[in-house]
């Protein structure tokens, strides 16, 4: 049985707000305890999959995260594996949700972590990704949907979870095989076992409540429940407390870590993740535990969101801290936008159609 309520997820949120601030205290970036876009983008450059020299390191967080999520979901008979819902179209939709976070750059967990580091640049992204949720939960109510997943055999389900153990053996065993940057972001990391435990409570933690950046603002609109949404507060408030407590409190817009000021294209950037991560049921860090749990379409979003990551860097589509998108990140994220529309529109007319 999972742990349902509020309760539940306050605990769950302020461990991760918690814990956030302790791995920036360990050596990872600034604002950027956790960050599943951030993150999943060094483990592609340390997969050789991009050439961004300052981005590559296999973070041991993503593996803790997925792993976590099948072990509890094992245990407490919650694995379940399913795939068939649409698979291609979630492909594309998580490439476009990474490309949104990499204008903006960060994940919905990382936009509350920089507000309760004071950056203020995230109110804007906030307000992104919330209208970015409004539009998606417009064609939801409509009757969109991306089809109903089929069981799948236990090796379907398992797959996601064992293809990350290998990755994470292999970085211990064999690293000579990874790229690693000597400077920037991807040279900022907390230990290896520090990482590794804290994926490993947070994806048990968020398996049990279901805790879901976008999921808290879709319930607020959709049906007026404000359960989901205590998670992203307490996220917040205890990361705004750590952060104060570890003198890491910085209020304003100017010369935050790994961030910019290019407002439109925050705003733009976090659209493009509410939109896709309401159509994708999910925002990325419910899309890794859903891929922990068995599910093979959630999976394929999140190799969606590698190959994003790695065409962001080797085609000059991610932003520059301090700088913004140049104009090849600022056609791709329209581009990408427009498609969103058009499949949402395009799935909810035939939905409605085969009713």
């Amino acid at each position: 049985m999972r742990i349902s309520g509020k309760a539940g997820l306050a605990v769950t949120g302020a461990a991760i707000g918690i814990i956030s601030v302790a791995l920036v205290a360990l050596g990872n970036p600034a604002n950027m305890g956790f960050c599943i876009a951030c993150f999943i983008r060094d483990i592609a450059g340390a997969m050789h999959l991009h050439t961004a020299p300052i981005v590559e390191y296999v973070r041991p967080e993503i593996i803790g995260i997925v792993f976590g999520s099948f072990a509890i979901s094992v245990i407490k008979g919650d694995f379940n594996p399913r795939a068939g819902s649409s698979p291609v179209l979630r492909f594309i939709i998580g490439f476009i949700v990474m490309v949104g976070a990499l204008v903006f750059l960060g994940c919905p967990l990382r936009m509350v972590l920089r507000l309760g580091g004071g950056d203020l640049n995230a109110l804007v992204g906030l307000a992104g990704f919330a209208a970015g949720i409004a539009a998606g939960c417009f064609f939801l109510s409509r009757g969109f949907s991306l089809g109903r997943a089929s069981k799948e055999s236990p090796l379907e389900g398992v797959a996601f979870p064992a293809i990350n153990v290998a990755l994470f053996i292999a970085f211990l065993a064999v690293p000579s095989l990874f790229l690693f940057s000597e400077s920037g972001p991807g040279s900022m990391h907390a230990p290896v076992a520090a990482s590794l435990l804290a994926g490993l409570i947070v994806g048990i933690a968020a398996e049990r409540t279901r805790l879901c950046m976008a999921g808290g603002i879709r319930d607020m609109i959709l049906i007026r429940d404000f359960t989901l949404i205590t998670g992203f507060v307490a996220i917040f408030a205890f990361a705004l407390i750590g952060n104060l407590i570890t003198g890491r409190f910085s209020l304003g817009f100017a010369e935050q870590p790994v961030a910019h000021s290019a407002h439109i294209w925050n705003f733009l950037g976090m659209f493009a993740v509410g939109l896709g991560s309401a159509m994708l049921g999910g925002c990325p860090l419910r899309q890794l535990i859903m891929a922990g749990e068995g599910s093979g379409d959630s999976a394929m979003a999140v190799l969606g969101m590698l190959v994003g990551a790695a065409c962001a860097h080797n085609f000059s589509l991610a932003a520059s801290a301090n700088v913004g998108p140049g104009i090849n990140g600022k056609v791709a994220l329209v581009i990408g936008i427009v498609l969103l529309v058009a499949i949402a529109a395009i799935v909810t007319e035939r939905n409605r159609r085969s009713e």
